[in-house]
């Protein structure tokens, strides 16, 4: 007996939503190392930036260095270890989440420093002669009151300055670590 099979029977029906070029469709590990991959990406373009445009980091810009390495290293760790538990998952998610959030908040108080400078505010001294002359809470009080090399603006890109792209990357790179973290993942045969 032969079977007959129909078009619909032979053919896989695949929505825009279920391609595999859509990230949001992709598992834990590949949407935990797509984020690693943006956040070593950004950090490559910021040292790109100062070696070869020249444009020297103020000490917020370092802290936000900082904050996209911690967020990266979250990422990396979350794709390495790939939790089969929905709450190791959550976990990863809220851990890089917080990452983000602290560097959008650095974020944040470049922009507000850009955006209404103090007319007082002078050049402090280099992060590194903080570091030997204070301790660790006293030097990021300091850095974190921001200094007159703080407030210039030397790079821009669509109107907005890096920090405030910084800004919009860490935001959405949270909510990104959010999304990845707590989507319910349904196993299927195909």
């Amino acid at each position: 007996m032969v079977m007959e099979r129909t078009i619909a029977d032979n053919a896989r029906i695949v929505d825009a939503s279920s391609s595999p070029m859509n990230p949001l469709r992709w598992s834990f590990r590949a949407q935990f190392l797509l984020g690693f991959l943006i956040c070593a990406g950004l950090l490559g373009y910021a040292i790109f930036v100062q070696l070869q445009l020249g444009i020297e980091p103020c000490p917020l810009c370092i802290f936000q260095r900082i904050a996209f390495a911690a967020l990266g290293l979250l990422f990396l760790l979350g794709a390495l270890h790939g939790p089969r538990s929905a709450g190791g998952r959550k976990l990863y998610g809220v851990l890089a989440f917080l990452a983000a959030a602290v560097g959008a908040g650095i974020s944040t108080k470049h922009v507000s420093v850009q955006l209404f400078p103090d007319p007082m505010a002078s050049c402090g001294p280099p992060l590194s002669f903080l570091r030997e002359t204070l301790g660790p809470f006293e030097v990021l009080r300091r850095v974190l009151t921001g200094t007159g090399d703080c407030g210039n603006i030397d790079w821009r890109f669509l109107g907005l300055s890096m920090p405030m792209w910084c800004l919009i990357c860490f935001v959405l790179l949270a909510l990104f670590a959010l999304y990845a973290g707590f989507k319910s993942r349904r196993r299927t045969l195909i």
